[in-house]
Order: structure tokens, then C-alpha cells, then sequence
């Protein structure tokens, strides 16, 4: 897996576990269902079926890939809107460019990050470059929704390029994990993204037979998606694999330890950790559209349609069509 590696022992280690610390019990695991979305690129959907209050503010995840596409074959989105959250997407391989009609925009790399605040509305697209279609290639990545505020729904919107080199690496008590933290705080330790809402994100990486146990910030919910490898959860231990989410309870602190052995292609246990202030307000979700009532979503759906979440702009990204094609 191409993300960020570092050397663990010379990073930064977040504290171990002490007497009075509450330890985040495991509610549920479910599994992601698989799906395709934009012009066809497979998703898993991480957050799917998991009941909203255990979420919040997280809207949905999807594991885009990993799939490793022939010559021609690589896909991304069209043009298309956005309203009343904010956009996070990770790359673990391959590329992506991006453009909004708000002047936002540039090539997303491996290890990066593009945060996007929809906010009071746009039109952007998120598309491979041409010569990625073209030659083909393995592509992976991550795109997670986080709800805004009532408060903040019409924020002017706002893009941020997060770079592999800006994220914050520590390392687990003892050396065996590696954690990339891409927003939020972890033990005092800030990542790079600036959020409306307070959350946490991390990718982190367990080592065969390690364990990583880490402070948790206790008025936040905390969820782990395993995109790849196998292991185990919570105190409990229980059983986790590529493709399934943990709920975690209350507490202030969540241990996740990789299996002795690990399937042939896969190294380590690669985990994205979320965690997140609830907003506790009514939501509605449509399509690209998350509101607070009904009556927001159908007054947003008339917006887009008269053009006031954007114009696509006459020098607009589109989508490359492969030679031959």
C-alpha cells in the first residue's frame, strides 16, 4: 500500500494507556457493501447501514477500489453539485484532478488530501488525468462526507489541497503502528486539516502481531474501517477484517491489534480511525445534498436546477475520453 511510510522509531509516540482510562467497548460491526458510483468506478460503502446517531457528523464513506485498471479503463466523476457539508478526499494510489466552480482545484497525488466545503453550494468534478486513462493503473482511495452545522450550511465554500509531506506521523506506544493524522487532534498532536465541525482522521498501519492503543477524545464517537488485512477490536477482541466497521461506545481510549499473519497480499492492518463532535440536529440527505428539513433539500434541488450552485466554467475539466474510444 503507497501511502506514507516513516521510520516508527523516530517519531513522536503517543502515550500509553494509564490507571482511569475508560476503554471504548465495541457496539457493532457491519460490512461494507460494494457499489459504483460516478462513471462507474467500484465503492464500498463503509458507513451503510449504520444507524445515523452512531455516526454523526459523518454522512458516508466510500473505499474507492482498490482496483488496478487496464489501459483506457481508469473513471472518476462528471460534473456534478454539492450542498451543506464538506467533502474529504484521501489518495492511497493514483491520481486525481479536481476542479470547482468557485476556483478551487489541482492534482490530488498519492498520500494526499483534498478537503472541499461545499458549504452554500457549487458544481466541481473529480476526474483522472489523461494520462493515468490512458496507461491505466492501480488507483485506491477514500472520499468521507462531514455534515455542517446549521449555522454553517450556507458558508461560502472553500477548498483546502492537503500534502502527503504537511500530514502529522506519530507512532503507537511501542513503535509498532503508524498513524497519520490528516485533521483533529491526537494526544495533543494536530493534523493539517481545518474543519467547521471538530473531528479526527487517521490512517493508521499496525504491524503484524502489534497492538495500538490510543487516547481518544471522550465527547467524540469513534469509528475504525479496515481497508485491508485482519485483526481485532476493543478489549473484547473481537474479530475484524477488510471491508467492516467498528462502533465503538463511550470511553476515552480505543486499541485495535493486527493479526500474527496476514493474507498473502497484504502487509499490515490498514485502518481508517473517525472521530467526531455530534451536531445532534435534524439531517436530510439527497443525493449530493445534506440539509436540515425537507423543505431545504427541495428549495436546494430548485437552486441547482436555475443554475445557483454554479455555471460550469468555459475552460472546464471534463472527463478524458481514451484513444480508440
Amino acid at each position: 500500500m503507497a501511502a506514507i511510510t516513516a521510520d516508527t522509531l523516530a517519531l513522536p509516540r503517543v502515550k500509553a494507556s494509564s490507571l482511569g482510562d475508560v476503554e471504548r467497548p465495541v457496539l457493532a460491526i457491519s460490512t461494507a457493501p460494494a457499489g459504483l458510483e460516478g462513471e462507474g468506478f467500484p465503492v464500498r460503502r463503509a458507513l451503510a447501514g449504520v444507524r445515523y446517531e452512531y455516526l454523526d457528523p459523518f454522512i458516508m464513506m466510500d473505499q474507492m477500489g482498490e482496483v488496478d485498471y487496464p489501459a483506457g479503463e481508469p473513471k472518476g466523476t462528471h460534473w456534478h453539485p454539492h450542498r451543506g457539508f464538506e467533502t474529504v478526499t484521501y489518495l492511497i494510489e493514483g491520481q486525481f484532478i479536481h476542479q470547482d466552480t468557485h476556483g478551487g482545484g489541482g492534482v490530488i497525488t498519492e498520500g494526499s488530501t483534498q478537503w472541499m466545503t461545499a458549504g452554500a453550494g457549487l458544481l466541481h468534478i473529480e476526474t483522472p488525468p489523461e494520462k493515468l486513462v490512458e496507461a491505466g493503473g492501480l488507483f485506491h482511495g477514500f472520499q468521507l462526507w462531514v455534515n455542517l452545522p446549521a449555522k454553517d450550511k450556507f458558508l461560502a465554500p472553500k477548498y483546502q489541497g492537503i500534502e502527503s509531506g504537511q500530514i502529522t506521523l506519530l507512532a503507537s506506544p511501542d513503535g509498532g503502528a503508524l498513524l497519520r493524522v490528516i485533521a483533529g487532534e491526537v494526544d495533543g498532536y494536530r493534523g493539517p486539516g481545518s474543519t467547521h465541525t471538530p473531528i479526527t482522521l487517521i490512517h493508521a498501519t499496525i504491524h503484524p502481531g502489534q497492538q495500538l492503543s490510543m487516547p481518544w477524545q471522550a465527547e467524540y464517537n469513534a469509528l475504525a474501517y479496515v481497508m485491508a488485512g485482519s485483526g481485532t477490536v476493543g478489549e473484547e477482541r473481537t474479530a475484524i477484517h477488510a471491508g467492516q466497521l467498528a462502533v465503538f461506545g463511550a470511553g476515552d481510549r480505543v486499541t485495535l491489534t493486527a493479526d500474527e499473519k496476514q493474507d498473502s497480499r497484504t502487509q499490515a492492518l490498514e485502518v481508517i480511525l473517525l472521530g467526531g463532535e455530534p451536531i445532534r440536529e435534524p439531517m436530510v440527505h439527497y443525493g449530493p445534498f445534506v440539509m436540515n428539513t425537507r423543505e431545504e433539500l427541495q428549495q436546494t434541488m430548485l437552486d441547482y436546477q436555475s443554475g445557483k450552485l454554479g455555471v460550469i466554467p468555459p475552460d472546464a475539466i471534463m472527463p478524458h475520453v481514451p484513444r480508440g474510444h
